[in-house]
């Protein structure tokens, strides 16, 4: 539990803008801090048209368009190549059915993940020209395919490149980035330096999407067809952990609201099979419950799986499809939390567990599952996580996940001398390196790494203290104004010190459930619950002891006294509806006020 809270305390009148909006002054505050200031501000954030981009901003745009249409025109064959990813799957999607609806002559290429790698190779490449493709399209890669791009060209092939990962670099002599251009006929990625789009955050199917809008409009098809993409732009946008704020925010809201009446079969069928038929699809399911099992055939099987199931016309077929990829993703959940375990052994028993970035070998993990092991290394140790395991060609294959204040694809950067290939973002990466090199890349990684010890102490933000007393149901209804949560938008946290434990049980068909009694000091009681039992108990037994323990199982005085971070909600039980609170933190109170408490209301801990 070693974790720095720190309470978020930008200023406004709350009250004042409560009343504007006619929200809760907490719901004022937790807008504001999400880095509204002017009622333009709260009105864009509240309101459900939001921002939306014109995308003949977008670099390269309307030239890459008039490439595609002019393939349309010629009955030139189009093959769009993707990324094996809930991303890439979404843009490949968006993209084919786009084409289709233009009278394109297009097929589709998803690479497999261990034969191909990521993105288009020059293997890739020669395949299409042999099958007689002349333009080639990407989307949620390209931008660092320079040799693949290279020899299409020399093959005398169109080169349109639709992503937005960043652009790859070197640094010069003074030790600037010199970005490196890429020869494609067009490149259509608002991280460029001198797109003049004014969002950066999309994802490849936000930015496939943008392209479709102008494609539809040089065909002269009704820009309101187009907006039947949004809902899979939602899901692309959340899975691949994009930021949910400005232009994403306005995506995701408007197609959560269209997949809650999709006419897709596949994602029907996909969420019936997921028990989702009868409930609200929030973000939550899409990066949680749909999302990985689209991710899952990528991972064990082939990615197009996904994709089919998303152009299937039957609805008995798709359910046959959908349950095919949710018995992938069990099988891929057993096979992750074995990687897992073996990570986390492989620290706490070698001199891993020195390193402030951790670059870990897994010979026995299955390569598809380093990311997912990785994410979940780091927020067990809050280190910057490298997960490496043996891949088909002799190589390994790594991905990493990191942390604030630490950027992976810049890491990887400056030790692109040992790499054979690499991509990503601030926040993950992959790559390829000889095994031979393995060691002093770790040591070259951690050599280079400036994280202070402060930096490795996990943060988590209280957006309002908040006494248990003030919950209420409008509120709690009110909550609801600020999804989608995700990144950059996440889910309010709030806190309260010195909670009493009333009594504490263990519930749940694996007893992975722990129902808690809380009491403030003003005598206001609150249900909570908490998932992490066995963690729990354990904390209580170590900082109160035994014997206190064993009273607060039994619903006895006890002097169990915690701060607590949390989130109100409602349970909902024989038709029965009363609140509660879902604990998301919790610390020992400092019972000692001559001592300094482990959480104050100012600043930081």
């Amino acid at each position: 539990m070693n974790e720095k809270w720190i309470v978020l305390n930008k200023k406004a009148d709350f009250y004042q803008l409560a009343e504007q909006f006619h929200i809760d002054p907490v719901i004022a505050r937790v807008i504001r801090n999400r880095g509204m200031i002017t009622p333009e501000d709260f009105e864009g954030y509240l309101g459900s048209d939001g921002k939306l981009y014109d995308p003949h901003l977008m670099k390269d745009m309307e030239k890459g368009v008039e490439l595609i249409k002019e393939a349309i025109t010629q009955q030139e064959q189009i093959r769009i190549i993707s990324d094996y990813d809930v991303d890439g799957i979404m843009s490949n999607y968006i993209l084919y059915k786009a084409l289709k609806r233009c009278n394109a002559k297009v097929d589709y290429r998803v690479p497999d993940r261990i034969a191909d790698g990521y993105g288009m190779n020059e293997g890739m490449v020669r395949e299409a020209y042999d099958a007689g493709v002349r333009v080639l399209l990407t989307c949620d890669n390209g931008i660092s395919a320079l040799l693949p791009i290279a020899y299409a060209k020399n093959l005398g092939m169109t080169v349109v490149v639709t992503d937005h990962h960043d652009v790859p670099f070197e640094y010069d002599e003074d030790g600037k980035k010199e970005y490196i251009q890429s020869v494609a006929d067009a490149v259509i990625d608002p991280k460029q330096p001198e797109c003049k789009y004014p969002f950066k955050e999309l994802c490849g199917a936000g930015v496939a999407y943008k392209f479709v809008q102008m494609l539809y409009e040089a065909c002269e098809i009704g820009a309101v067809e187009a907006e039947e993409f949004i809902e899979f732009v939602a899901i692309a946008t959340v899975c691949d952990v994009m930021s949910l704020i400005d232009e994403n925010r306005t995506l995701v809201r408007r197609g959560l609201e269209e997949l809650n009446r999709t006419g897709n079969y596949g994602l029907r069928a996909l969420m019936k099979v997921n028990d989702l038929g009868a409930q609200k699809v929030k973000s939550y399911h899409l990066g949680f419950v749909l999302g990985p099992c689209i991710n899952a055939t990528g991972r064990l099987e082939n990615a197009r799986l996904a994709l089919e199931l998303l152009l299937e016309e039957n609805y008995d077929q798709a359910l046959k499809q959908a349950e095919r990829l949710k018995e992938l993703n069990n099988e891929r959940k057993e096979m992750t939390q074995r990687g897992i375990d073996a990570a986390i052994n492989q620290v706490e028993t070698t001199t891993l567990a020195e390193d402030k970035v951790l670059v870990i070998y897994l010979p026995d993990t299955h390569e598809s599952l380093a990311g997912i092991i990785a994410g979940r290394v780091r927020e067990r140790f809050y280190r910057p996580t490298l997960i490496l395991t043996d891949s088909e060609d002799g190589m390994l294959k790594g991905s990493g996940r990191s942390i604030e204040g630490y950027h992976m694809y810049d890491a990887l950067t400056e030790c692109k001398d040992l790499l054979v290939k690499y991509g990503g973002h601030p926040m993950a990466a992959g790559f390829s390196i000889q095994a031979k090199d393995l060691e002093y890349f770790r040591h070259k990684l951690n050599l280079l790494c400036d994280l202070t010890e402060d930096d490795l102490i996990p943060k988590l933000y209280i957006d309002v203290p908040m006494p248990i007393d003030y919950i209420h149901f409008d509120l709690i209804e009110q909550l609801e104004l600020l999804e989608p949560f995700g990144k950059g938008n996440e889910k309010p946290v709030f806190a309260q010190k010195n909670l009493k434990i009333r009594s504490a049980k263990v519930l749940g068909r694996n007893a992975n459930l722990l129902k808690l009694e809380l009491e403030s000091e003003n005598g206001a009681r609150m249900e909570g619950i908490y998932f992490e039992v066995e963690e729990f108990l354990e904390n209580i037994k170590l900082w109160f002891g035994e014997a206190e323990l064993d009273q607060m199982m039994k619903g006895w005085l006890n002097n169990v006294a915690l701060d607590i971070a949390y989130y109100p909600t409602t349970n909902e039980f024989n038709g029965m509806r009363a609140m509660q609170v879902v604990v998301k933190s919790y610390l020992p109170h400092a019972l000692d006020f001559s001592k300094e408490s482990p959480y104050t209301d100012t600043n930081e801990r």
